[in-house]
């Protein structure tokens, strides 16, 4: 048996997570990921352009203020010393012309608002071309009844749009996706503890992949 101090002391956070997107779901696993303990990444880059709104909820409930940077708020609350757990801020949004932003060994994307769907394949495409592991969503909306559905896209249903428009960019396998299945046309909204749970689902994805790494 290994004495218990040298095994705390393997137990470090290794590797480097980078999330796209910042916003409602991304904050939640940007604070899951600094709280783990005995494991997880030891650094954290996080992209994204948007300030907290009056609107932001979870931000102002995290401490933040209105007209900050919400990767910000992401770094102030991580209090480890850096050698421990380092949050690298970056004030972008991703684009076509920026892909190089994309870089470390999981690469999890959650952006919203618009067709996201373009820039998400060429982020996962950057990241493959470099060896990294990805995950994203493919609908988040859900009332709370929704199952959560965690699977590679090679296994997910072509009636799922995001699904079918990733595939359509060339995504079909070795990427992870997580869903309620459920879209704006379904006419229900997106709720906090839906977003909990996927965010929950998220980080659980990328601890795994970071394990196997």
């Amino acid at each position: 048996m290994k004495d218990i101090t040298e095994l705390e002391n393997c137990k470090i956070p290794k590797r480097h997570v980078t999330l796209v997107g910042v916003g409602r779901l991304g904050i939640k696993i940007g604070v899951n990921l600094i709280q783990v303990h005995r494991g997880g990444p030891n650094k954290i880059t996080a992209i994204d352009n948007q300030k907290i709104s009056s609107s932001d909820i979870i931000f102002k409930l995290l401490g933040g203020n209105f007209g900050d940077y919400k990767v910000d708020l992401l770094s102030s609350l991580c209090t480890h010393p850096e050698n421990i757990r380092k949050i690298i801020s970056v004030r972008e949004d991703l684009t076509l012309k920026n892909l190089d932003l994309i870089y470390g060994d999981v690469v999890s994307i959650q952006i919203a608002g618009g067709n996201t769907i373009p820039i998400t394949a060429a982020a996962i495409k950057r990241a493959h071309d470099m060896g990294a592991k990805t995950i994203s969503t493919a609908g988040v909306f859900g009332i709370g009844a929704e199952e959560i559905l965690t699977m590679d896209i090679s296994q997910a249903d072509d009636k799922n749009p995001v699904v079918r428009e990733l595939r359509e960019h060339g995504i079909e396998k070795n990427h992870k996706i997580v869903t309620t299945g459920k879209f704006i046309e379904d006419n229900i909204p997106i709720t906090p503890y839906v977003l909990d749970k996927i965010a929950n689902i998220m980080t659980r994805e990328i601890l795994k992949m970071l394990i196997k790494i």
